[in-house]
């Protein structure tokens, strides 16, 4: 996409790139589904979109994964990645593109370019640092930051590391990334995290290491320009693949369309990586130079036994299990229904059964096929399409009618703060109050009934099937695959297709 295309403002968003030392779990498809729902929304809108994902090659728990294996690490990182990158077709995810940080040929480049820009305004110097260094957080960590001497994210004991490295002048930024996050440049959504960010701000910024002895790496990582014996801190090379995947370097077509344009720019992360995003990130683009995101969608965690998943401690529940348990739809739908905008979510088999069942194929599905139906058997499967309202003895179309009306401009708005759960309880609403229309009109009493008006029952199906098309194609972010077998069903025009259940309930 450039700059010579539509004129509406593109909308350019991306996932956290995973590290790759163990197997994705339910925390990895979390964000990139809700990543997903929400560039399939601005695409239903008529947005230009670009999706970005990939994957963090260059973690020293890369390495020290791949040395329990026996593996090179190049080769056990791309085995890990292809894991990772097979979860677009498992989750019908809608990716415009994917980066591996060690084999993609714009990635290094990029990173080279953004180190000579800061080193140019003068923002890196070295230092040796004695410190408590988490592996698998891949930072250093205050003694006040830890829990009971162990790390918050992972619980184990930091190691008491010392090294001589690069560090980068991110205190001389604290002033304007606050002045950015406060006057709007940067949304960081919800607000409640924009308050965390904003108090870490209050408390003043360190400078911090952006590189790592090569020899502590294996080697493993990109040579610090000018300086071989050290290799790019993970976390430095990680942030830039936002960037560096539109060719940042080469001042691309697609750079200046996504990022140095007038558009949205957009994170989707978990918490506990929170002030990389919105602190290191934006202070290493403005020392070179570069437009800021717009916004920063922060979510929480997925829990099972009350636990945070993780790969480092094996707590993991395997995302590609649970579709082929219960099908994509299913895991969806689970994680835009149930998972609040702020605060951890607990996961349960049971929890995501109920979900898919009360509101896929009891609700939809059910309104849907039941409706098809009766057009089929008493109207030959016709529509007598109007936008008169219908009213009958007891019941009236009026707020059905307005529900679909107000549809779309809802679910704008939940998305627009990544409220997922507001937007599919929106979408839920509506297909309540078309059930219960239809149990109050009871049209399959009605057209037994020889004094019955046929005519009134068929528009009023007709009507609900118009209520259907529009939550089909709300729908469609949130479950493409059953949006589309809804389709075919519904049809368009004057017709819908012959009754079959497009979600079939679980056991």
């Amino acid at each position: 996409m450039t700059g010579k295309g539509p004129t509406v403002n593109p909308y350019y968003i991306t996932t956290a790139i995973p590290y790759v030392n163990a197997a994705p779990h339910l925390g990895h498809a979390l964000e990139s589904v809700q990543a997903d729902v929400l560039a399939r929304h601005r695409r239903l809108r008529g947005q230009p979109v670009r999706f970005l994902s990939g994957t963090d090659d260059h973690a020293l728990k890369n390495v020290l994964a791949a040395r329990t294996t026996g593996e090179p690490v190049a080769d056990f990182v791309n085995s890990a990645a292809d894991r990772f990158q097979a979860l677009q077709g498992i989750l019908e995810l809608s990716y415009d593109d994917y980066i591996r940080t060690s084999s993609d040929p714009r990635h290094r480049p990029g990173v080279e370019y953004l180190w000579q820009r800061c080193a140019e305004a003068g923002d890196f110097y070295q230092d040796t640092y004695t410190g408590l260094y988490c592996v698998g957080c891949e930072q250093f960590y205050e003694p006040d930051a830890l829990i009971d001497g162990v790390c918050p994210e992972h619980g184990t004991e930091p190691e008491r590391v010392t090294e001589t490295n690069w560090f980068f002048r991110l205190s001389r930024y604290r002033d304007h990334i606050k002045d950015a996050i406060t006057a709007g440049a940067v949304t960081i959504n919800p607000p409640q995290k924009r308050n965390e960010v904003l108090a870490l701000l209050d408390k003043g910024l360190q400078d911090f290491s952006v590189s790592r002895p090569a020899a502590r790496a294996g080697g493993w990582g990109i040579p610090v320009p000018g300086d071989p014996s050290q290799v790019i801190y993970v976390w430095w090379d990680a942030l830039t693949n936002y960037i560096t995947a539109l060719g940042v370097d080469r001042r691309s077509e697609d750079y200046e369309f996504w990022w140095d344009g007038d558009g949205e720019r957009v994170h989707v992360i978990g918490k506990g990586i929170t002030r990389f995003h919105a602190v290191y990130w934006i202070g290493l683009l403005l020392s070179a130079g570069e437009p800021l995101p717009t916004t920063i969608h922060v979510h929480d965690y997925v829990n099972v036994g009350g636990a945070k998943l993780s790969k480092s401690t094996g707590n993991i529940i395997d995302p590609v299990d649970l579709v082929k348990a219960y099908g994509v739809d299913a895991l969806r739908w689970w994680i835009t229904r149930e998972v609040p905008l702020l605060g951890d979510t607990e996961f349960t088999t049971a929890r995501l059964i109920q979900a898919y069942n009360t509101d896929l194929a009891g609700g939809i599905g059910n309104l849907a096929n039941r409706t098809v139906a009766l057009l089929h058997k008493h109207y030959d499967g016709r529509l007598l399409l109007d936008e008169e309202p219908v009213i009958g003895p007891g019941w009236d179309s009026a707020d059905l009618d307005t529900a679909r009306a107000a549809l779309r401009s809802k679910i704008d708005a939940a998305l627009r703060t990544a409220d997922f759960r507001s937007a599919t309880a929106h979408l839920i609403a509506t297909v309540n109050l078309a059930n219960q229309l239809l149990n109050a009109a009871a049209p399959w009493k009605a057209l037994k009934d020889p004094d019955g008006d046929a005519h009134r029952i068929h528009r009023l199906l007709s009507r609900v099937v118009q209520a259907c098309r529009t939550i089909r194609s709300e729908l469609a972010p949130f479950c493409p695959g059953g949006a589309a077998r809804l389709a075919s069903q519904l049809g368009d025009g004057d017709r819908v297709a012959a009754p079959d259940p497009v979600f079939v309930r679980l056991a």
